[in-house]
């Protein structure tokens, strides 16, 4: 358990299918596009998968985030604080965690897409050590806007 701004104590686990409803009920609350139930449950169900879940206070879920990984790649698909949790370091103690988790298993990155217009995103990737690498144009339909491309790499070299 940590201590967070604003929290008593915040603890960074793994994410099980318990957490489910909560983290759809996040995913309809925090995106236009949230993600269907079966693709929650796939990276929920572990193999090749990392999901973890913030629990604050209480019990109350603050936060999550997953990524997958094929190889020595991996690939953030959302980092996600519930609204009455941000700017209090949920996510950055989530990207940090998926950090660890990554250099444990060996991966060479992680990257994955923010909004163009998420400017407070895209500056904690940046404070977190992910680099622009690339626009995907059109990349999301409701609103419509382009997707930059950020990844941070775990090996030297590489960028």
């Amino acid at each position: 358990m940590t201590s967070f701004w604003g929290l008593k104590t915040m603890k960074i686990r793994e994410a099980d299918m318990a957490d489910l409803p909560q983290i759809e009920e996040l995913e309809r609350r925090c995106f236009s596009e949230p993600w269907p139930r079966e693709a929650i449950e796939a990276y929920l169900g572990g193999g090749q998968f990392i999901m973890l879940a913030a629990e604050a206070d209480g019990g109350a879920l603050a936060g999550y985030a997953g990524a997958q990984y094929v190889l020595d790649e991996g690939y953030i698909g959302n980092v996600c604080t519930a609204p009455e949790y941000r700017r209090r370091g949920v996510a950055r103690a989530l990207l940090r965690e998926l950090r660890a988790r990554a250099e444990r298993l060996g991966l060479a990155f992680l990257t994955l897409e923010a909004r163009s217009s998420n400017a407070a995103a895209i500056a904690l990737y940046e404070g977190e050590g992910y680099e622009r690498v690339g626009v995907r144009p059109g990349y999301y339909e409701r609103p419509a806007e382009d997707a930059v491309i950020m990844t941070l790499f775990l090996r030297e070299g590489q960028a």
